[in-house]
């Protein structure tokens, strides 16, 4: 079952993870949404952070989870910016994606079925 999340990214530029190395880039609407829609399609950004444990083969597996078809949209509202996700990854999962790229820099707005 997919699930759309609505964030807000109240400063983009602020928007970043604690580790540089896998924190958002872009400052964009459109980047941030790419960034993220990547993030959730593909485990290259669950795969650098598990490298990046200290003991890596005690991460929980059930965390490299994907969606091949997430979909991410963003748009710049006066000085943020607000995304939409639509994914079938566990609440879990994604929200980890999350903080791996925006740190604590992003609001949970709503959540619908997909």
């Amino acid at each position: 079952m997919k699930t759309r999340y609505y964030l807000r990214l109240p400063d983009a530029k602020l928007a970043r993870g604690p580790d540089p190395a896998l924190a958002f880039r872009s400052e964009s609407a459109d980047g941030l949404a790419e960034e993220l829609q990547s993030a959730l399609r593909t485990p290259v950004l669950f795969e650098r952070w598990k490298k990046s444990q200290s003991d890596p083969d005690d991460v929980d597996n059930g965390m490299a989870a994907v969606d091949p078809q997430a979909q991410v949209s963003g748009e710049q509202v006066d000085l943020h910016v607000d995304l939409v996700a639509v994914t079938s990854l566990p609440g879990a999962v994604f929200k980890h994606r999350l903080r791996l790229l925006a740190g604590s820099h992003w609001q949970l707005r709503d959540v619908t079925a997909g």
